[in-house]
């Protein structure tokens, strides 16, 4: 559920959505902070978010965010971009805008361009829509993310880049009680416990990234840390077996927070790839094929170690169009069938090698690109046994993680796997990996496909409900029949903390929580 922060209320909407209003609670103040006049943090004020909304906008940002905030349509925004890429002149910051407007010092005033019944969830997430001060921003320049300030509960005050982030309570936060409309006996329990207490409760968070499994798993078990997000898969079977809390855990009192993430994991094809891609039946069959030889099962038992569930389709469970009871062919594995339908469209072992080739006779190779690390290690080996049980030679290539993503992005890879998280309760934010506009940005597949593109258009515009639940079927139907992006699976996350940990609930879509948490200094090793 979404409720006020920031606001004093949900937007204000006209009937048909393209113009809402927003008004701030006043009596919010930055941090203090260098940038401002004496050191001392002023109060934030509607045009804060007008300069924080443009910056995505801006050219020079570079910002990935923009594709999603062009969708919305404020009017005249796209048009104020496009001047600035020109090279006419710089991004203009000041002169006002019709679609994006401070129309006092606590109301915000947005016009669009089609009906956005759910501008209140993009503008929601408040680790991508938050405001910043532009006289932070002008004062540290390149160096502004070692330099973040804002109105919330916490400010940094260690960074070691990879490695160290610590936060310290903000001795300006406004005043914050706690609250929860949930009514489950451990949200009672916390209730009961946080009842009549300002927010923060703790002093001090210390944030410690750990990329090998192995040594974030016994900093854990060592109590170095009071909480694992995420339990590595190869720890699973030992911290967790059967799903329960394992007994030598459970007598030190360590607690398992477990549930079904609003995300999935997929591989998308690249369809312009001249070996994997394009509309004709041979290459969307060698697709399907692929598809069908993945023993997803196999991924789920001994890569994810149970972890996780066959996915479907690409809408995520926890959103807007997911049907819990929707089965199709993208959650099948069937190599017989995948054999078969190579069979009949050409693909076939020529030279006796063991391979098959185009059908025209071309060699044919998959290229999956990877990552160095052992749990890909994993993920290739079972790429290769699938790959090579319907007759498909695989070819592995290793690479970083971000190198590869901007690889993805322009085109250059024929398939890799990833995973995708939903940031907002809308199930659209999958289909945008679809959409043709968004291709070399969120649509990694470069899929285009005018008949999915009206889809996607209508549903931005529609409000829940039938007729917007039949739209996302049909592209649930369209992503299966085409087979741009195989989704594997939706993930089970399983959490850790130790006894002393009080109040911790993993939101859904996203990561704000540290306010949320107290420390039971009685329980604490001595």
């Amino acid at each position: 559920r979404i409720r006020p922060c920031i606001a004093t209320a949900l937007p204000e909407c006209n009937a048909d959505f393209t113009e809402q209003l927003v008004r701030l609670r006043p009596g919010v103040f930055f941090q203090d902070d260098p940038a401002f006049p004496g050191g001392k943090g002023r109060e934030l004020v509607a045009q804060d978010f007008v300069y924080s909304l443009l910056r995505f906008a801006d050219p020079k940002t570079l910002s990935p965010i923009w594709p999603s905030l062009e969708e919305q349509g404020l009017l005249g925004l796209a048009e104020r971009r496009k001047q600035a890429q020109d090279g006419a002149k710089p991004f203009d910051y000041d002169t006002p805008l019709p679609g994006l407007r401070a129309v006092d010092r606590h109301t915000l005033v947005f016009r669009l361009k089609a009906p956005r019944p759910r501008l209140v969830e993009i503008l929601a997430q408040g680790d991508l829509f938050g405001a910043v001060a532009r006289e932070v921003v002008e004062k540290y320049g390149e160096d502004l993310p070692a330099h973040p300030v804002g109105t919330g509960p916490f400010r940094l005050v260690q960074w070691r880049r990879s490695s160290f982030i610590a936060l310290e309570r903000n001795p300006g936060y406004r005043e914050v009680y706690y609250e929860t409309t949930a009514t489950d006996p451990e949200a009672l329990r916390i209730a009961a416990h946080f009842k009549g207490k300002r927010l923060p409760l703790i002093d001090r968070v210390e944030i410690s990234p750990i990329e090998e499994s192995q040594p974030r798993w016994l900093s854990f078990l060592n109590a170095e840390h009071d909480f694992i997000e995420r339990v590595p898969p190869e720890f699973v079977n030992v911290a967790l077996p059967g799903g329960q809390v394992a007994p030598n855990l459970a007598r030190q009192g360590i607690r398992l927070y477990r549930h079904g993430a609003s995300d999935c994991a997929f591989t998308f094809f690249n369809m312009e790839d001249p070996q994997l891609g394009g509309y004709e039946p041979q290459r969307v069959a060698l697709r399907r094929a692929i598809g069908l030889g993945m023993d997803i099962e196999a991924e789920i038992q001994r890569v994810r170690r149970g972890q996780a569930v066959v996915a479907q389709s690409l809408v995520l469970p926890h959103t807007s169009g997911y049907d819990p009871e929707f089965r199709s062919e993208n959650g099948e594995y069937n190599p017989a069938k995948a054999k078969a339908l190579l069979d009949l469209y050409g693909y076939k072992d020529r030279d006796g090698d063991g391979f098959r080739e185009h059908p025209d006779g071309r060699p044919l190779t998959i290229d999956v690109a990877s990552q160095p690390d052992a749990l890909s290690r994993q993920f290739d080996e079972l790429w290769n046994k699938n790959l090579r049980a319907i007759g498909l030679r695989p070819r592995f290539f290793h690479g970083t993680w971000p190198e590869q993503l901007k690889q993805a992005r322009a085109g250059k890879l024929m398939l890799w796997f990833l995973g995708s998280t939903a940031s907002y309760p809308d199930g659209i934010g999958m289909l945008q990996r679809l959409y043709g506009p968004q291709s070399g940005q969120q649509n990694y597949s470069r899929f285009k496909l005018p008949a999915f593109d009206r889809l996607y258009e209508q549903a931005q515009t529609l409000p829940d409900g039938p007729e917007r639940a039949a739209l996302f079927r049909e592209a649930q139907r369209i992503q299966v029949a085409y087979m741009p992006m195989k989704v594997h699976v939706h993930r089970i996350i399983n959490d850790m903390a130790w006894p002393w940990v009080i109040g911790y609930r993993r939101p859904l879509f996203w990561q704000d929580f540290y306010q949320y948490l107290d420390i039971d200094s009685a329980r604490l090793p001595r």
